[in-house]
């Protein structure tokens, strides 16, 4: 089990440095990220966050591929915003403003994402909030 457990760690380390946002944090702050991230597999075409719901896990997308579409008026289709790849993360914006979810993100492919509670990332992220803040303005 430990054998495991480290194997993962490993694996998720060497994963979180290949994501730009995150290359900045110290080795000892990737270690607690990868200590509290959870895995999940998604089916092709899953909703993984709702337009309007509320927030309260980060998402990184470690496999696959998602897409993000946001209606932007009532009554009109939604619009596609932005593709997700592997390293791709979303979900920070409804975290760090406390607002509903500003888009829908459904996965493209199978997706494996590793997912932050809004009390880890808070923790964890503290010192990146000012780069998250300025990226989700740019969904605006």
């Amino acid at each position: 089990v430990k054998q495991a457990a480290a194997k993962r760690r490993e694996r998720y380390e060497e994963f979180l440095k290949s994501v730009p946002i995150l290359q900045s944090m110290e080795a000892y702050e990737r270690n607690s990220m990868c200590d509290a991230l959870q895995s999940h597999t998604i089916a092709k075409g899953e909703v993984i966050i709702k337009q309007g719901d509320s927030g309260d896990m980060f998402y990184i997308l470690e496999e696959g591929e998602a897409v993000c579409e946001k209606v932007y008026l009532a009554g009109t289709p939604a619009q596609e915003v932005l593709r997700y790849t592997a390293g791709g993360y979303f979900g920070e914006l409804a975290l760090l403003t406390n607002e509903p979810r500003a888009a829908t993100v459904t996965a493209a492919s199978e997706c494996r994402l590793l997912t932050l509670s809004r009390r880890t990332f808070k923790g964890l992220l503290g010192p990146l909030e000012d780069i998250l803040r300025r990226r989700a303005a740019e969904y605006k």
